[in-house]
This record gives C-alpha cells, sequence and structure tokens, in this order.
C-alpha cells in the first residue's frame, strides 16, 4: 500500500436539495469558511430526497414541507407563492391574479411529484397524472390543460410559449432544511449556522471548537506578561544605590562651591 492510500480522504458534505431550490448562496458561505471541507450536491425528486436523507446518504437536505418530524430536524426556510401556467394566448393571461374559481372550466393537471397540499384541487381532472413536473408542462405547453405549481418550478421549467399568474387563495408549497435528528454532525451544524445567516465569529460550530481542543499548547497564546510599572508623568524613579545621577555619586556630600579649590 502507498503513502497516499494510507492518508485518509478529506471529509465532504452531502447535501440533497429538490427541484427548484437554489442552494448557491448558502454554498458561497460555505466555501469562504470552509474551504478545504467539499460539498456534494444530489438533486433529487421531492420524495426521493426524504428518502435519500433517512438512508443516510446525505447529511442534510433542502426539500420540501411536510417531512416526517419524528426521524427528521427541520427548519424551515421559506414559502413560495403558486402560480398557475399556461400558454401565452390563453384567456388567463389577461388578469393579473387568478383564482381557484377561474379555472373551474379548466383542465388542472396533477403531477405525481406535485408537492402542494391540496386540500381539493381546483378545475376539473386530467384523463390521467402526469408522471412529473416537467411532463405536465410539455401537456400544458400542447394546450391541454394548465398546470399550478410553485413558483420556483415555472421559472426553472420555463417556455417561450408559456406564462403563469400568481394563484390566490391556494396552498403554498415550504421549503426547509432538514436532516436525521440522530445524525447531527459537526458539519451540519455549520450548515445551519450559514442557512440561519449567522456569522463566522457567533456561530463558529463545534468543529471550530474541537479544532481549538486539538490545537496543540505551543500554539495557544501564552498569557500576558505583567508589565514594569512606569513613572507617573513629570515625577522622577528612584535612584538605585551606587547608581550616578546628574554626574555625582547618590550618598555622597557635594564638594566646595562654586570655583571648588583648596584653601592654601
Amino acid at each position: 500500500m502507498t503513502e497516499t492510500e494510507n492518508q485518509p480522504s478529506p471529509a465532504s458534505f452531502r447535501l440533497v436539495y429538490v427541484p427548484g431550490v437554489t442552494p448557491t448562496k448558502w454554498l458561497r458561505v460555505w466555501e469562504e469558511r470552509l474551504p478545504d471541507v467539499p460539498v456534494e450536491l444530489l438533486q433529487s425528486a421531492p420524495a426521493e430526497g426524504h428518502a435519500l436523507l433517512l438512508s443516510g446518504g446525505a447529511d442534510a437536505g433542502l426539500v420540501r414541507l411536510p417531512v416526517d418530524r419524528t426521524v427528521l430536524s427541520a427548519i424551515p426556510l421559506y414559502t413560495e407563492t403558486t402560480v398557475v401556467v399556461f400558454p401565452k394566448d390563453h384567456w388567463l393571461a389577461a388578469a393579473e391574479e387568478v383564482t381557484a374559481a377561474d379555472l373551474a372550466e379548466e383542465i388542472v393537471f396533477h403531477p405525481q411529484d406535485d408537492t402542494l397540499d391540496w386540500p381539493e384541487l381546483p378545475g376539473r381532472p386530467a384523463f390521467e397524472r402526469p408522471a412529473t413536473t416537467a411532463d405536465a408542462i410539455e401537456l400544458v405547453a400542447a394546450n391541454v390543460g394548465v398546470l399550478a405549481v410553485p413558483q420556483s418550478l415555472a421559472r426553472l421549467h420555463h417556455r417561450r410559449d408559456l406564462t403563469y399568474r400568481t394563484l390566490a387563495d391556494v396552498p403554498q408549497s415550504q421549503v426547509a432544511l432538514a436532516w436525521p435528528e440522530e445524525a447531527t454532525t459537526d458539519l451540519v451544524e455549520e450548515f445551519i449556522g450559514i442557512v440561519r445567516g449567522r456569522t463566522a465569529n457567533s456561530s463558529r460550530g463545534r468543529t471550530a471548537a474541537a479544532e481549538e481542543q486539538r490545537r496543540p499548547s505551543s500554539t495557544k497564546k501564552s498569557k500576558p506578561q505583567p508589565q514594569q510599572r512606569t513613572p507617573q508623568a513629570g515625577g522622577k524613579p528612584r535612584p538605585k544605590p551606587g547608581q550616578r545621577t546628574g554626574g555625582a555619586r547618590t550618598g555622597q556630600p557635594k564638594r566646595g562651591g562654586s570655583g571648588g579649590g583648596r584653601k592654601k
């Protein structure tokens, strides 16, 4: 076995994220604070993202709620606006905002990877459910029906022949940071601090604390030595015994006055 094989590989952080979620801004901060720890990005469908976390295939994930809170910890991050996607020449394009009632006569696709928790689906159901949101977008482009999705997914599947409007009074999708509750590692703690917007000084995490414990004693800062007292302004230091001050030895009487000669 070579020397290179004996060296342990550097730790990495595995982050799964679902379509429509953009982790770029958090990864940029991660690279600044932990440049030696690479991030392995794993993109997956919404349901597969949860399964990947539960199986240990990822350390944390940017997923859509709900998640199983009995095994996963989750921090809600933001709520997305729901929009309805339709062809640009559709009559809905004249409206600034659409309601569920406006879709009463429209075929509304409900893909199998839909992340919206509908108490009641708007519009008329399609003959069958498309397998994915991407498949539903293709059917919308063919002018077969319309599709309600979180706004980020409408942007992700943008096409020149399609547009969208805000869909009011309907369920919305919530994005959260989730991780296995029993696997809250140091790197997970670091990413939580980044996502929550903590500064590097206020949120160094357990990793930094461990590094401080592992730091050799020679690199630790020594206690400052007490400084010697200095005389106050305008004062004179007390001379030591035998020390000359002004050309005369202290403790000895001065010689005769001006002229200083011996009398004859």
